[in-house]
């Protein structure tokens, strides 16, 4: 029996999706393949940093005790450059020529700069300034001690994060393996991107964006193919797909009309659905469902519809199975560039272009505002959220817009929030 369409609210939603709670296996891939992956465990600092007492600048590493009565004339007694060590003694009022990041010779204290300093000949300096002790000197451990978290678990690999993990020697690294996401097309009126137009069709764009986001959201995109118009055929295509991915989504065909087949072929499948239409537009036919451990997304054709979609519910899917705390769009309020004058029942999201002005976001529509436009998602950088209004929304009202380049986002769903009114 095909589920009755209740329109529920994206936040209700959202909180079906993310129930799901599942993680990714572990796998362990090289320093060098581990960008844009997600770690699976906490990295601990396997030494201090810096790891011996180092000289902060060029100068003389000297024992800051012998400047209480300055001024003060030091003998120089050798030098040290980068990765180098000196294994004399200091003796009192002695120094010692040293390079910026050199290990501290032992007995020294301080460093004083060269500029700080009137070189009398090669063997001796002299100091007329007090000189506390620890000054321009990075003390062992002052940035990390070892066995401390230096970054944690759920964490993307970004450039800095592959910096940390080859000064503590992580050669090799423990990464959640990515969810096999794939992705099916509906219709007999798609063509594939490489054939030429004919009358009544369309390319299927919708696929290859769609796999485009996976990759982005972490994910490893499979294309699937296309259903034809027939509910038998299409029930094996996707019994079949099922055997191949973690995640499946389809693009169209979750409608009400003759050839809309999606709600049929759940019910053969034995999916539990868990909503089939939202509060909102575009895109208030997005349906999710669920066979044993597996998500079935069923988006919407329309191109706009269909990013969206992805956005809100299978992003956060993906990023919570790779152990992200921060799964969801961050959320910031902007100020609307445009006005929105027409009432609506159901929550709105508008693609938008984001700027700066007097210290505020400033949002503006990116093209044209239909679930069906396709050009309005190249260059989008927001979604501007508009609640049900009886009033429309005017150009310099703030509202809440969610960031789509954003690296980093609040650690709870915008949506968390969302009143029932």
């Amino acid at each position: 029996m095909i589920a009755k369409r209740t329109a529920i609210l994206i936040g209700k939603a959202i909180e079906k999706v993310m129930r799901d709670g599942k993680r990714q296996p572990v796998e362990e891939v090289s320093l060098l393949q581990s960008a844009n992956r997600f770690l699976a465990e906490d990295i601990v600092a396997t030494n201090p940093v810096p790891a011996f007492d180092r000289a902060l600048y060029d100068g003389y590493a000297i024992r800051a005790e012998d400047t209480a009565n300055e001024p003060v004339t030091l003998q120089v007694i050798g030098e040290i450059g980068a990765g180098s060590v000196f294994t004399g003694d200091v003796q009192p009022n002695q120094a010692v020529r040293i390079m910026t990041g050199a290990e501290m010779p032992v007995g020294c204290n301080a460093v004083v700069m060269l500029e700080d300093v009137i070189e009398r000949d090669a063997q001796k300096i002299e100091v007329r300034q007090l000189v506390q002790c620890g000054a321009r000197v990075f003390l062992k451990g002052a940035e990390i001690q070892q066995g401390a978290c230096v970054v944690a678990k759920g964490t993307q690999i970004t450039p800095g994060v592959i910096g940390i993990l080859a000064t503590f020697g992580y050669h090799r690294v423990p990464v959640f393996m990515k969810p096999v996401v794939g992705v099916l097309a509906t219709g007999s009126e798609l063509l594939d991107v490489d054939e030429p137009l004919a009358p009544g069709k369309i390319r299927n764009s919708n696929s290859y964006m769609l796999l485009a986001q996976v990759e982005q959201a972490g994910g490893e995109a499979v294309y699937l193919g296309k259903l034809e118009d027939d509910l038998e055929k299409s029930v094996e295509v996707m019994q079949h797909a099922l055997t191949k991915v973690d995640v499946l989504i389809t693009t169209g065909g979750v409608s009400v009309g003759d050839y809309d087949y999606l709600p049929a072929i759940y019910a053969q499948l034995g999916a539990e659905v868990l909503f089939n239409k939202l509060a909102m537009r575009p895109g208030s036919v997005t349906t999710v469902a669920v066979l044993g451990e597996q998500y079935l997304f069923g988006l919407s054709g329309n191109p706009s519809a269909s990013f969206i979609g992805f956005e809100l519910f299978v992003r956060p899917l993906i990023r919570q199975r790779l152990g992200s705390d921060i799964p969801h769009l961050l959320s910031v309020p902007a100020v609307l560039a445009d006005d929105y004058s027409a009432p609506n029942q159901f929550t709105q999201l508008i693609r938008m272009k984001s700027t700066f002005c007097n210290g505020q976001l400033i949002a503006s529509v990116n093209g044209l505002n239909m679930s069906g436009a396709i050009t309005a998602i190249a260059g989008v950088e927001a979604l501007a959220v508009l609640p049900p209004t009886t009033t429309g929304y005017k150009r310099g009202q703030t509202v809440d817009v969610l960031l789509l380049a954003a690296q980093k986002g609040q650690a709870h769903s915008y949506w968390g929030d969302e009143n029932e009114s």
